[in-house]
């Protein structure tokens, strides 16, 4: 079969390596790809906001399966145009995708759904959100509703901080029209755990638990980031903690949007705040996380292509009477090297050193993000080198967490380029 990947960065690249072990898997195409998929696909020269660019793309090439990394073109409609020209395509409809673009509809869905999440209201005013701030006392969350590129969400401790989050949002719009509105709502007290499953509405596929490093120092300072880093399994998501979310989470989300007459066929993942009052929503996603993906994969033994075909196709409950998917027993461990000054401006065009040296360690995979792939004129070398934020996600498998950790940092010290940043305790809470 013929597939065709979107997106460039690590969980695309993470993708790409898995869909290449799968013997239906003849060809992969990636639009536009990094300077890691090219070793396992062919690039394009395709953008993903170009979606008629890629509906035309998948009908001339005879693709049997599109699959979207990122949430951007899913939000724009990708699945309902392709579906338009009876393309195959993995991942929900715009009206599905909602759940991550709009924090508004995910969390009236929720409330409707009766689905475990933090006390909140919604303002379209900057002055009665301030005032409403002052009320509560600062301490709460704000969250701009439309997507920020996973940096849209302050965590506020004082009234200040609140206040010039909502500034920031409303009148500054730094998010441009995605805090034209804002959610504010109580802070959760506990640890953060990324669920996801994949779904065709009528049956419920669960992968592994994992948990991300949002914020960009160690300890969890300093601002939001896409993330840090990764690591699967989380053992504070313990089996009947597990079923609880699902249950009471995930189900009756699907279920929800059933009711409204929106089918979701695709990856739907929760990211959950595991309080003492137990498991409650934080937000919603409408693809693979990133770094989760990277943490995730590598522990998967079945086919990710046949499940994400029969995901596509409607046939999850015929797939999923063989038996749930088989997991590696090992623990994972993703650290994301980042382009220094990232989340805010940063310089390009580094070139990386170490990466042969990295990706011939032992149960070490190196996932390109930010990068480019040049090809020495002289020498025929290749050459690799910095082109976005996060850089590269460095993936190690371990008999347990605490192992996975150690060798994922051996690699991390191999590689270098001018400025690179990485946080130093990832995988650190599961200890």
């Amino acid at each position: 079969m013929r597939v065709l990947v979107v997106g460039s960065g690590a969980r695309e690249h993470a993708l790409v390596w898995k869909i290449s072990q799968s013997p239906l898997v003849d060809k992969i195409f990636c639009a536009p790809g990094n300077g890691g998929t090219v070793a396992l696909s062919e690039s394009l020269h395709i953008s993903g906001s170009d979606i008629g660019g890629l509906v035309h793309f998948a009908r001339n090439e005879k693709i049997d399966l599109t699959i979207v990394g990122p949430e951007a073109p899913l939000v724009d409609g990708i699945y309902d145009e392709f579906s338009r020209h009876r393309v195959k395509l993995f991942g929900p409809s715009a009206k599905a995708a909602q759940l991550e673009a709009s924090k508004v509809f995910a969390k009236n869905l929720m409330a409707a759904c009766n689905v475990p999440t933090a006390d909140f209201k919604v303002f379209d005013n900057p002055f009665e959100a301030k005032k409403y701030i002052e009320t509560i006392g600062g301490s709460c969350v704000v969250k701009a509703d439309g997507l920020a590129a996973g940096k849209g969400v302050v965590v506020a401790e004082t009234v200040n901080e609140a206040k010039e989050a909502v500034r920031l949002m409303m009148e500054e719009r730094v998010f441009g029209d995605a805090g034209a509105k804002v959610v504010i709502e109580e802070r959760l007290e506990g640890q953060e755990a990324s669920i996801l499953v994949l779904t065709d509405s009528k049956q419920v596929v669960p992968l592994v638990s994992s948990q991300d490093h949002k914020r960009i120092f160690d300890a969890d300072t300093g601002p939001n980031t896409g993330g840090m880093g990764a690591y699967s399994p989380a053992p504070i998501v313990t089996p009947e903690i597990f079923n609880e979310i699902l249950e009471k989470i995930i189900y009756r989300t699907i279920n929800g949007l059933t009711k409204q007459g929106i089918m979701y066929q695709g990856i739907l993942y929760a990211g959950v705040m595991l309080t003492k009052a137990g498991p409650k929503a934080l937000e919603f996603n409408v693809r693979f996380g990133d770094p989760e993906t990277q943490a995730i994969l590598p522990r998967l033994e079945s086919d990710l292509f046949e499940v994400m075909l029969a995901t596509a196709t409607g046939a999850l409950t015929k797939y999923s009477s063989y038996g749930n998917l088989q997991w590696d027993k090992r623990a994972c461990v993703c650290v994301v090297c980042a382009s220094g000054g990232y989340p805010g401006s940063y310089k390009k065009d580094k070139e990386i050193f170490g990466l042969d040296e990295a990706n011939h360690m032992d149960d070490i995979i190196v996932f390109h993000a930010g990068t480019k792939r040049m090809v020495d004129a002289v020498s025929a070398r290749e050459k690799f080198f910095t082109s976005g934020g996060r850089v590269l996600g460095v993936t190690g498998l371990g008999a347990t967490i605490e192992d996975a950790i150690t060798k994922t940092y051996r690699a991390v010290e191999k590689i270098g380029f001018d400025g690179m940043h990485y946080r130093r305790d990832i995988g650190k809470k599961a200890l």
